[in-house]
């Protein structure tokens, strides 16, 4: 296996080159593991390996940390969560790295990342998406988060969807299929 690792990078940010046979099972698993008994032997038998090697093969990718873990994508507003909001905040930079530490750490935050401003447009730099049963949940969701991380003065706004138009895990290696049309 064909393997470039930049020197004195954490782990978390290290580049690693891949091979066709891991391109091809990064393209498999990425649309979630087959349910059935074996899922790894219905995955051999569809790029061509023997089950013992995907495994192998998923696991060294893991270990390398191409792959973080294996999970399923819940859609939440089948399990009763019926409101998500994209809280975004005006963070001082110097700031956003332990700020967005603070906010990743509590359970109903499914993401938090930052994103460059587009002055004067836009002054928001730090976004995270909160989810809870109602609106009013998420509310108190972001009450708490504001105050347990100090961001009680910080600059914000409180996004909340009106219609999921698409929900899906990510997807990293698109297929060679595209739509045959696109309308909007």
């Amino acid at each position: 296996m064909e393997m470039k690792v930049k020197q004195n990078v954490s782990p978390l940010r290290r580049r690693i080159t891949l091979d066709a046979v891991d391109k091809a099972l990064i393209a498999v698993v990425q649309g979630g593991l087959p349910l059935c008994e074996r899922p790894f032997a219905a995955i051999a038998q569809q790029v061509g390996l023997d089950e013992q090697i995907v495994i192998h093969r998923l696991q060294h990718l893991q270990d390398q940390g191409a792959i973080k873990r294996f999970g399923v994508v819940v859609r939440h507003h089948e399990l009763g969560y019926q409101a998500n909001a994209m809280v975004v905040f005006d963070i001082a930079d110097e700031q956003v790295a332990q700020l967005g530490r603070c906010i990743g750490k509590f359970e109903y935050v499914t993401l938090c990342y930052r994103r460059p401003r587009v002055l004067p447009d836009w002054p928001y730099n730090l976004f995270c998406m909160i989810h809870g049963k109602d609106r009013d949940a998420v509310l108190l969701h972001i009450q708490e988060l504001m105050q347990r991380c100090g961001l009680q003065e910080v600059p914000h706004a409180v996004l909340f969807s009106k219609r999921r138009f698409k929900q899906r895990g990510a997807v990293y290696r698109a297929s060679q299929q595209r739509p045959a049309s696109v309308e909007a």
